[in-house]
């Protein structure tokens, strides 16, 4: 069954309002360097403590609160999901925090209150949140991927800019030991010359299962009682029929919400790659099998293959090849195995393979935090020096929180994350056309396809968000 498409009228005159006066530039005193609390914490003066709105408290969400508090220098003072029973464990852990069940309400009756947001919704709603959060002046943290759409991700930079607010992506592992480690690699000059990519990931979601898919959308269900407003969860998006294939976690496998294994894993797998080789755009993204192709969840299997351009002479161009689904696998050659055991490295179900022009060693790493090896039959020792680091001082959520009171930087910003983000939204458009792409990454633009370009800012939003696209 379909719910109205009522607007909140009070919340979007309040947040145009408020858009506003940023975009005049006020100024916004941050909470934290007031005197008025909403909370009382024994733990940390208030003078010396974040104020958080969340915005998506269950499943993921229950971690990035957690997360974000558990050091005591930041507290929850009000709680935003469209579904509170998703929500228990923060709830219970926060009793007398208030609750919302429209972000923009929150902003309405709390904004005043509020340092900083954290947004763990599902993919098609981040964009909405974080930019009304950003225009009233608040720092965030959004989940992976930063958006659905590569031309929010380019509003979202535009808005870091504008509006110089601290911003975090919730890729983990690029606040860790294994980040700090490719950054002394990078620095070693271990990572000179690489021209070839191997990414993948084992198929671990419904829709790569060939006994779970399914034709078209899924029937239509009941609303649970404890889902307040459907209308609110579906955000910019159509309001298509509920179901619990969409709430409250498989929506990852339908195009109109999510991103599938590329947007999702691709944050935590070519994340260090793309941000420390420097990789940019691809000028070239292409489909090359895609098993059960339709246009409206994601395939069973799929391989991308995109091809950057070089970018300096240690920096030359790289062709990655992204596989995901059941013939994920890669291999490694003989050459670059111990002579004396021959026995190949066990890869995982997530990683990248990195290889040099030389073909003297790979490199391997899995996923998130987790650290570089060199695989190679004689060169290991010679890059020990290269591959020791120190981990970072805070993790990933930690240093958000930090950053908002003034000490220090995030890692994984929005100039680091939305260009990482929008690499992977190319890579969803060449699966959703299964057509082979040409890429001008001066103009940001397909070349010689305006469906491609069409689909880079997706359907234009329901007409009580549109104002969220206006603003940076």
């Amino acid at each position: 069954m379909k719910q109205s498409d009522t607007p909140s009228n009070s919340s979007r005159r309040q947040f145009l309002s408020k858009s506003a006066s940023s975009a005049f530039g006020f100024t916004f005193i941050p909470a934290y360097l007031t005197s008025a609390r909403a909370q009382n914490n024994p733990k940390k003066p208030p003078s010396q403590r974040i104020n958080l709105g969340c915005i998506g408290v269950g499943g993921r969400g229950v971690s990035v609160v957690g997360g974000h508090c558990n050091k005591g220098n930041a507290t929850p003072i009000a709680l935003c999901d469209v579904d509170f029973k998703r929500g228990d464990p923060t709830v219970k852990k926060y009793p007398d925090v208030k609750q919302f069940n429209d972000f923009r309400e929150m902003f309405d009756q709390m904004g005043k209150d509020i340092d900083a947001v954290t947004v763990a919704t599902p993919d098609h709603t981040h964009f909405t949140a974080a930019i009304q959060a950003m225009s009233i002046g608040k720092h965030v943290y959004v989940e992976k991927p930063l958006t659905h759409t590569f031309e929010e991700a380019e509003i979202l930079m535009r808005a870091e800019k504008k509006f110089k607010v601290v911003t975090q992506m919730g890729n983990q592992g690029h606040t860790s030991g294994g980040s700090e480690q490719f950054k002394s690699m990078v620095a070693g000059g271990v990572v000179d010359d690489i021209v070839k990519i191997e990414a993948w990931k084992s198929p671990g979601l419904w829709f790569m299962e060939a006994g779970k898919r399914i034709k078209g959308f899924p029937k239509a269900e009941p609303i649970p009682e404890s889902l307040k407003t459907w209308d609110l969860w579906c955000g910019p998006q159509e309001v298509k029929d509920f179901s619990s294939l969409f709430h409250t976690f498989n929506w990852r496998g339908f195009h109109l919400y999510g991103g599938g294994m590329f947007g999702d894993w691709g944050c935590h797998i070519i994340d260090f790659l793309h941000n420390y080789l420097k990789l940019g755009y691809p000028t070239e993204i292409n489909p090359t099998a895609l098993a059960d192709h339709n246009q409206i969840s994601f395939p069973l299997s799929s391989h991308i293959n995109l091809k950057f351009p070089a970018r300096s002479d240690k920096l030359p161009a790289v062709d990655l090849m992204w596989k995901a689904g059941g013939d994920y696998t890669s291999t490694v050659d003989k050459k670059y195995l111990d002579p004396k055991s021959k026995k190949a490295p066990n890869l995982g179900g997530a990683g990248t393979l990195a290889h040099r022009k030389q073909g003297d060693y790979l490199v391997h790493r899995n996923s998130h935090s987790g650290r570089s090896k060199i695989i190679s039959a004689s060169k290991r020792d010679d890059l020990k020096e290269a591959m020791n680091s120190q981990g970072p001082k805070f993790d990933h959520m930690e240093s958000f929180v930090q950053a908002c009171m003034g000490n220090g930087k995030t890692d994984s910003p929005f100039s680091v994350a939305a260009p990482l983000t929008q690499v992977l939204t190319l890579g969803v458009v060449a699966e959703f056309l299964n057509v082979k792409l040409k890429f001008d990454p001066k103009t940001k633009k397909f070349i010689g396809n305006d469906e491609a370009n069409a689909l880079l800012s997706g359907p234009a939003p329901r007409k009580e968000w549109a104002g969220h696209y206006k603003l940076a």
